[in-house]
């Protein structure tokens, strides 16, 4: 069993930063495949990025390619988001999941509110 707290969410505004953090339980931590996700108001829970194997392999939406960053440390077992060049469509609820490498993400955070104002 993993649980997923996730930290960092806020108001900022349009061409702005924040990061994210997403702390973990267990002590497998460094043997899941970590991963943000998001849901704007009317819309479908989509993948942002993810990060997983020994290398932290990464990968990320089109949309937000060259402007976020997934990264992680495994001694502190957290994984981060750091998000810059914030855009008003980047305004959602940011989940964090976990899950084994090649499956599904089966553990979820309970999400943060990240505004962005135009």
């Amino acid at each position: 069993q993993v649980q997923l707290v996730e930290s960092g969410g806020g108001l900022v505004q349009a061409g702005g930063s924040l990061r994210l953090s997403c702390a973990a339980s267990g002590r497998t931590f460094s043997m899941y495949a970590m991963g943000w996700f998001r849901q704007a108001p009317g819309k479908e829970r989509e993948f942002v990025a993810g990060i997983w194997g020994r290398s932290s392999r990464t990968d990320y939406a089109d949309s937000v390619k060259g402007r976020f960053t997934i990264s992680r440390d495994n001694a502190k077992n957290t994984v981060y988001l750091q998000m810059n060049v914030l855009k008003a469509e980047d305004t959602a609820v940011y989940y964090c999941a976990a899950g084994v490498v090649g499956q599904s993400y089966n553990y979820w955070g309970q999400g943060t509110q990240v505004t962005v104002s135009s």
